[in-house]
């Protein structure tokens, strides 16, 4: 897990982190051009956001649906206290279909997005989760649509003091 850091972001990285996202096949000395900055400023910015873990790759944004996967829901998931969260997280690393899972304050102990083919293929997908001695019950909610996809560029905005394009 990643400490947890004060990072000060300034209109610049707010527009090379905005760049990246549209554009993440963009180079270096095409940002640089089309921010009007130096290559070697962009690339000491561009390796200062990633060594802070502001950014944390620039590989393709995947689409589950596009895939087969049309199918997205959340499980919770109450675990076992005296096994502890790592046996259960290694289980369910091994789940592909697990795309996430964060420890959770609350009745529940685990909260895992999963993307299934159908919801018979979610039926499979639940019944491995839990199969595991550690997971002594799960809820399962299936997303009907998505409204607000996952996003960062109003967050990365806000933190650059509001500088930046207007959101979209």
């Amino acid at each position: 897990m990643t400490a947890v850091q004060d990072v000060q972001l300034d209109a610049l990285d707010a527009r090379l982190i905005e760049l990246f996202a549209e554009e993440p096949r963009i180079g270096v000395l095409e940002c640089s051009r089309r921010l009007g900055v130096a290559r070697g400023t962009v690339q000491a910015r561009l390796d200062k956001l990633v060594d802070r873990g502001v950014i944390g790759g620039f590989g393709p944004d995947i689409s589950p649906a596009a895939i087969g996967f049309a199918v997205t829901s959340f499980v919770t998931l109450e675990i076992s206290q005296r096994l502890g969260h790592d046996p259960v997280t290694a289980h369910l690393a091994a789940i592909p279909e697990v795309l996430e899972a964060h420890t959770i304050t609350g009745s529940s102990d685990v909260l895992c997005r999963i993307v299934a083919r159908s919801n018979a293929d979610l039926q499979r997908v639940i019944d491995q989760i839990v199969s595991y001695e550690g997971i002594r019950r799960a809820s399962t909610i299936i997303a009907l649509a998505q409204q607000i996809p996952y996003r960062t560029l109003p967050l990365v905005r806000s933190a650059a003091g509001g500088e930046g394009r207007a959101p979209s």
